[in-house]
């Protein structure tokens, strides 16, 4: 007997569990293709296991270590079409979430903030965003609010995210130390661009951070380098006649990937800065920021999603989807005339969560030897 149903199952309670975190209504749909991208469906002659693989972009080299693996589905925020067709060919599911964790209260953008502050102190919003107090402990949840007072409380409620992990191993507690000891800024945040999706306070599109008192902008670079696993190097420009350890910073805007039209956007606000930290700007757009007196700090464009992965969505997800494959489970043994291939999937209990071990930015730091 053919079973009913038309996904496979554990991809179901993944894909619910995104949209739980990461509601799809705050993604910008103007330009970024959002949601559940390839759906496959249950073949109980080729069933994967109950494992997702995250990873930034999908290359060819990611979709053959999710085949290796046999995951039931990959989440990418970037995705090449061959890279698809592969996976679709192989029976496993593709989501991309991109934007929806860009714009997510206590997504991306809040979980570099926390990095550059040191500290994932969180501001607490309006429905038009807009900056009431500073509140501590995790952002609220990125559920909509409702008319009653019970129900809006709750929606504002902390939501368990680990605040920013450095190295992206929980074992360099020196390194964490150290960063902490960095950090700890009193500071109000809140979004470049405020979503027009009602019921969703602070959420929105890049992060202002505004510290209350300036710091150098060396010890911004020390954080920033620590958070995000010690790279060799990155590019940071100042304006001309300056040095990095003469730069004092009181304010940062922040854009994931690429800033540039959202840094534009900001300025069209009237919203001025001191730093922009960003994965890449142009050499026009980077130019005409220190001509005003800005600094500039890029990471390339998934260095600064990257880590996200492993310091915050890998944790979130193992919890959620665990809570969303019992509830799936559930309902679908309700329904009749399940195959036993159906029913055996059902059975088993196993959730697992792994970030790509393929995934990298396509540009590197090479170093010559004679400067080492």
């Amino acid at each position: 007997m053919s079973s009913p149903a038309v996904t496979v199952p554990y991809t179901r309670a993944v894909v619910n569990a995104m949209r739980k975190l990461y509601p799809e209504v705050l993604a910008d749909k103007s330009f970024d293709n959002t949601g559940l991208l390839l759906e496959a469906p249950f073949d109980p002659l080729r069933r994967q296991m109950n494992s997702v693989l995250l990873t930034v972009d999908l290359t060819k080299a990611v979709a053959d270590e999710a085949i290796e693996r046999n995951d039931s589905i990959v989440i990418a925020y970037h995705t090449q079409q061959q890279s698809l067709l592969r996976l679709a060919a192989e029976g496993i599911s593709v989501y991309s979430p991109h934007t929806a964790i860009d714009c997510a209260r206590g997504g991306l953008g809040d979980w570099l903030a926390d990095i550059v502050t040191g500290t994932p102190a969180e501001v607490q919003a309006d429905d038009d965003g807009t900056v009431e107090k500073e509140i501590n402990g995790s952002p609220a949840k990125n559920s909509p609010t409702t008319q009653t007072p019970a129900e809006s409380e709750r929606s504002l409620s902390p939501l368990k995210r680990p605040s920013y992990m450095l190295q992206h191993h929980p074992s360099q507690l020196l390194l964490k130390e150290k960063a902490l000891k960095l950090g700890n800024k009193q500071h109000r945040r809140y979004p470049i661009q405020t979503t027009k999706v009602p019921g969703y306070p602070g959420a929105g599109m890049g992060r202002i951070v505004r510290l209350s008192e300036p710091v150098p902008l060396t010890d911004i670079i020390d954080r920033i380098g620590l958070g995000l696993g010690n790279p060799k190097g990155f590019p940071i420009a100042v304006p001309q006649g300056k040095q990095a350890g003469d730069m004092m910073i009181r304010s940062i805007g922040i854009c994931a990937g690429s800033g540039g039209h959202l840094f534009g956007e900001m300025e069209k606000a009237g919203e001025e800065v001191d730093l922009l930290f960003t994965g890449e700007l142009s050499h026009h757009e980077a130019l005409a920021a220190i001509e005003k007196g800005k600094c500039v700090i890029c990471l390339f464009h998934s260095n600064t999603e990257r880590g996200f992965l492993h310091s915050v969505l890998k944790v979130q997800l193992e919890a959620t989807i665990a809570e969303e494959w019992e509830r799936v489970r559930n309902e679908e043994r309700a329904k009749e005339g399940l195959s036993d291939e159906f029913v055996e999937s059902l059975n088993d209990e196993h959730v697992e969560v792994q970030v790509s071990e393929f995934d990298r930015d396509p540009f590197g730091i090479m170093i010559s030897k004679a400067a080492v």
